[in-house]
């Protein structure tokens, strides 16, 4: 079964949780969709805010290189793999799909997973079942090169794929704010442009540093919890350490306070007695999972969260589904919208 790393995370946690709210027992907080909820800070002058249409685009390098091929590259898997074009390229996840258009190969990109879903590749064919690749939709459009992850599955449709002779390269899942070198130079190096690798390091890295100048000194950092929310499901959960959230908070500034209550663990079901412990002063979300429930005042009626300082305060940082997680070469708008939201003047 192919997972993204979030969707991988959760599987266990979402069944324990399902099970604990049991199949329509109980009553689910709001799932119709609401009127967007304001931010809980006001952006800084000239910054983006949280959804806006900017970010569902990428931005391409201003001049991106030609291909340069054959090359051999490694692949996360342990093989060696030898790449003769990149005429007709297939990215199995949204975070690979960014690095190809950023470094200025999309008109070459002839589909798309469920994951990507920036505006630039709208138009593209969708070759994945929910998150499980389909080789038959892949081999039918005669790709030159797939890029996959080491989550991508299920098995036996990647080995269909290496079977009809296609190259398709393994790239590692990036997991923090220090993956990203490394994810930019191996997607650059397989499509033959080693250059625009080290460019689009070089711009992400400036970025970030430009971002990081505005967050203030303060001895009392933030503390904040990332919640997983999917209200049609009923499905509630508070992230730990290892989520995917605590770089991009620390970064931010901030603390990850379910990390620092102790949890080990991705994700475990919201309950109370958890947020009690992590004591959040703002709440991450992703703005989906804010208008399942029903906006902030949906979140708020969730167990435990009006108790916590950041329930007390409304202080909510949302945050588009497509990008909190993808570590890729959007991330220094998402850390942006962070610093914007945690620190900007309160509306």
């Amino acid at each position: 079964m192919r997972r993204t790393r979030l969707a991988g995370a959760l599987t266990a946690v979402l069944a324990l949780a399902l099970a604990a709210t049991g199949c329509g027992g109980g009553t689910a907080p709001a799932t119709t969709p609401a009127a967007q909820a304001p931010a809980a800070q006001a952006p800084a002058a000239g910054a983006t805010a949280p959804g806006a249409t900017t970010a569902d685009r990428v931005e391409p390098l201003p001049s991106p290189a030609s291909p340069r091929l054959p090359v051999t590259v490694a692949s996360a898997d342990g093989r060696r793999v030898t790449v003769a074009s990149a005429e007709r390229i297939v990215p199995l996840s949204g975070s690979l799909a960014e690095l190809v258009f950023t470094l200025g190969l999309g008109d070459r990109v002839v589909a798309r997973d469920v994951t990507t879903t920036f505006e630039q590749a709208a138009g593209l064919p969708v070759v994945t079942r929910a998150h499980d690749v389909s080789a038959e939709n892949v081999l039918s459009l005669r790709p030159t090169l797939v890029l996959a992850e080491s989550t991508t599955g299920p098995a036996e449709a990647i080995a269909q794929i290496r079977d009809a002779g296609v190259p398709l390269v393994v790239v590692p899942p990036a997991k923090e704010l220090g993956d990203l070198d490394d994810r930019a130079e191996d997607v650059a190096a397989a499509l033959g442009v080693p250059a625009s690798g080290t460019a689009l390091r070089e711009r992400t890295a400036e970025r970030l540093a430009a971002v990081r100048k505005r967050i203030p000194a303060r001895a009392d950092r933030p503390r904040v919890a990332f919640l997983y929310l999917r209200g049609s499901a009923a499905v509630y959960l508070l992230g730990g350490a290892d989520s995917g959230a605590a770089s991009l908070l620390e970064a931010a500034g901030a603390v990850d306070a379910g990390k620092e209550s102790g949890l080990a663990e991705d994700f475990i079901p919201l309950t109370s007695e958890a947020l009690a412990k992590a004591a959040p002063d703002a709440l991450l979300v992703m703005s989906k999972g804010l208008r399942s429930v029903g906006g902030v005042d949906g979140l708020l009626r969730l167990p435990g969260v009006a108790e916590t300082p950041a329930g007390a305060d409304r202080r909510i940082v949302s945050v588009d589904d497509g990008v909190l997680l993808s570590y890729g070469p959007r991330t220094d708008r998402v850390l942006a919208s962070l610093v914007d939201q945690l620190y900007g003047e309160r509306k």
